[in-house]
């Protein structure tokens, strides 16, 4: 719509918070200052330098900083500088004193960096208690360091490529550090190797390590020390190096001393930020702070375009979801009309009497199975499937499944079952589940060509694990954990990081749909649980299951089948409402067939006014909950339970249970037969819906 205003974009949204991780990660006091003199941000270190309680700053006027004897000139010195704003160390030619809180006062070195041209108007100044060493090299330093990690800030904030600033911060630490050398490095998917992703200095060496390189992270190498400690590690002098191998490149080039940060994201490290001089003895304190803040803002910014990936990733599979979901639907009805009517030929005397009818019946009637099984895996993945949860006893499942796997699979695979003695039952579909379950077990199977071993684990949780603490609520305890293990070739980080997408298979053309682990993510998902994968290239995988307990009073759900069934009574009334005329069509030839009395509408308003008729006398409603316009198959169930108590209810639908969150207290109270079905399971949902 023409003047309407554009959302912002993620990386607009985030600037606050990459402003605050700047400064709650610097060490030094750091003040937000507006053109008018208003403290619009302090850090932690700015309150405790300047004895004010958290937050007591914001909005203050920079003045009162300011001792009683300057104060009067010191609003001309702001409006000098506001005419020419520039970044300033202030403190080298005199002596700068601040006022505390309390009245007292603190010698201090001041560096202004002003932000007004990226059209923001504030200035971030830098403030230094430097009453205990010499204060003229340092100031400089320090406004140094500030300007750089305030650019680099900058830069966070305005560019949406982080590859940018990963380029950028080697120069700007080697710069401000005077170094020769700057390299950041960041863990590749595989977890063994870094990529150079940042260089800066000596590029034309023979061992320079140029950005985009990729180096082996090895057992007893600087990198590997550095990203195993965890914290920031100063090298005085290569030579008398004893905690890690020196690299012979590194003195080859003349290097002599370093200083290195590593880049965590919530305890995992990912890379590292190093700088290196031909000086022994080179990096003190405040060059390992202005390090450390650069590598805090590195991980911040990590940290969000990984967010923003795991973002996109969500976003594309629920897109995903959605579409499956109404393909499924729709194909689900198709299904039944091609299954339905080729039931019908079945019995027909000229397909029996024709010797080569029949097979060809049987085999297109094998298709429409397998098509019913793909929609059933879309609807699993997208969430969209009817579920039927109940309570599942799951030593009883495990060992029913291992045993089954025990006879079937490579009999050089070793298969164990280990549960608990205190696991609760669970709440969850049993045959979506010991699906799910021979799913994962398959998997292992291909990823064990030689054998190995396959286990079956399952425990209580009574305390959400610290990773589930974002996905279910505390409400959801106990969990029950069901962890499938394999010793196979195990997966790489860029094949575990898609394995639970659609249509994503390592596997050769014609072994696999790409839908195994998708299926099982999106039932767990509906079942209100999570899944957890973890593998590595050689360690095997695990794929681990948490649900919910089963509520005390949970029943076993009662499976749609087709044993020992029997033709509805003749003559039985069956008010009949499907707004697809040929699935209307499959449907009353079979009723038609057991001789039911049958009336067809085309919507609920439509029943509801046979209903009501003189002399109506229905046995059996007989409904699909979607219905094109009006109202839904489980309102008119409802109204029929509530007026017409006598007729019994059958619902009809291939469609999403997730979808149906209104509907879902009539779905638990009445039978349901999930499309594409045939005739005798039509039959076993009618039998039972009487019998109800």
């Amino acid at each position: 719509m023409s003047g309407s205003v554009p959302a912002p974009s993620q990386a607009e949204m985030a600037a606050p918070n990459l402003f605050s991780s700047l400064f709650s990660a610097y060490p030094d006091a750091l003040l937000l200052v507006d053109f008018a003199g208003l403290i619009v941000q302090a850090n932690p270190a700015a309150e405790r330098l300047l004895g004010y309680e958290p937050g007591a700053l914001l909005g203050e006027a920079v003045d009162a900083l300011v001792p009683d004897s300057i104060r009067p000139r010191h609003a001309a010195y702001r409006d000098d500088y506001a005419r020419n704003p520039r970044p300033r160390p202030m403190g080298t030619q005199m002596e700068l004193v601040a006022r505390r809180r309390d009245g007292s006062e603190v010698m201090v070195e001041i560096a202004l960096s002003p932000l007004q041209d990226r059209g923001l108007p504030f200035v971030v100044a830098a403030i230094r208690d430097i009453s205990a060493y010499p204060r003229m090299r340092q100031a400089l330093q320090r406004a140094r360091y500030a300007e750089q990690v305030a650019q680099l800030g900058r830069l966070a904030v305005d560019s949406r490529d982080p590859a940018a600033l990963f380029r950028q911060a080697p120069r700007a630490a080697a710069q401000a550090l005077k170094v020769e050398q700057a390299r950041l490095y960041l863990l590749e998917a595989d977890g063994r190797s870094l990529r150079v992703a940042g260089a800066a200095g000596m590029l034309d060496h023979e061992h320079a390590e140029t950005e985009g390189q990729v180096l082996p992270c090895l057992p007893g190498s600087p990198l590997a020390y550095l990203m195993a400690q965890q914290r920031p590690t100063v090298v005085p002098d290569y030579a008398s190096e004893q905690r890690f191998e020196v690299p012979q490149a590194y003195l080859r080039a003349g290097l002599v001393s370093a200083l290195g940060t590593p880049l965590l994201d919530q305890g995992r490290c990912i890379g590292a930020l190093v700088v290196r001089s031909r000086q022994p003895q080179r990096f003190g304190d405040d060059e390992l702070r202005f390090l450390e803040s650069i590598g805090n803002l590195l991980s911040t910014i990590l940290q969000r375009a990984q967010g923003e990936e795991a973002l996109r990733h969500a976003q594309r599979l629920e897109t995903v979801g959605q579409l499956t979901g109404g393909i499924a639907h729709d194909f689900n009805n198709l299904l039944t009309v091609i299954q339905g009517n080729l039931q019908v030929l079945e019995e027909l005397p000229a397909v029996a009497g024709d010797a080569a009818a029949p097979p060809m019946v049987a085999a297109a009637m094998r298709a429409t199975r397998r098509g019913a099984e793909l929609t059933g895996k879309l609807l699993a993945f997208s969430r969209r499937q009817l579920l039927q949860p109940s309570r599942v006893e799951i030593a009883g499942l495990l060992a029913s499944l291992a045993g089954m796997l025990r006879r079937t699979l490579d009999q050089r695979i070793h298969i164990e079952d280990d549960v608990a003695p205190d696991c609760p039952a669970l709440l969850a579909d049993a045959g979506q589940l010991e699906s799910a379950l021979l799913n994962i077990a398959i998997n292992a199977r291909d990823a064990m060509p030689e054998g190995g071993r396959l286990r079956f684990r399952a425990w209580r949780y009574d305390r959400l694990p610290p990773d589930l603490l974002t996905e279910l609520p505390p409400s959801a305890l106990p969990l029950l954990a069901i962890a499938v293990s394999d010793s196979g070739a195990g997966m790489p980080e860029a094949v575990r990081r898609r394995a639970f997408e659609p249509f994503f298979t390592t596997k050769e053309a014609g072994r696999g749909t790409g839908l195994g682990l998708s299926t099982v993510y999106g039932f767990v998902k509906q079942s209100q649980g999570a899944i957890r994968l973890d593998s590595s290239p050689g360690q095997g995988t695990t794929v681990t299951l948490y649900f919910p307990a089963a509520p005390q009073g949970a029943h076993r759900g009662q499976e749609q089948g087709e044993a020992g069934v029997h033709a509805p009574p003749t003559g039985l009334r069956v008010l009949l409402v499907e707004d697809e005329a040929e699935v209307r069509a499959v449907l009353l030839n079979f009723l038609q067939a057991w001789g039911c009395e049958i009336r067809v509408c085309s919507h609920a308003e439509a029943a509801l006014a046979a209903l009501a008729e003189p002399g109506a006398d229905f046995d059996l409603l007989l409904t699909d909950v979607m219905l094109s316009s009006g109202l839904r198959g489980t309102e008119l169930a409802a109204k029929v339970r509530h007026q017409h108590p006598a007729v019994a209810v059958l619902l009809m639908s291939g469609y999403a249970a997730d979808l149906l969150t209104a509907e879902l207290p009539v779905l638990r109270e009445l039978p349901l037969l999930r499309k594409p079905f045939s005739r005798e399971q039509l039959a076993s949902a009618m039998a039972q819906a009487l019998e109800a």
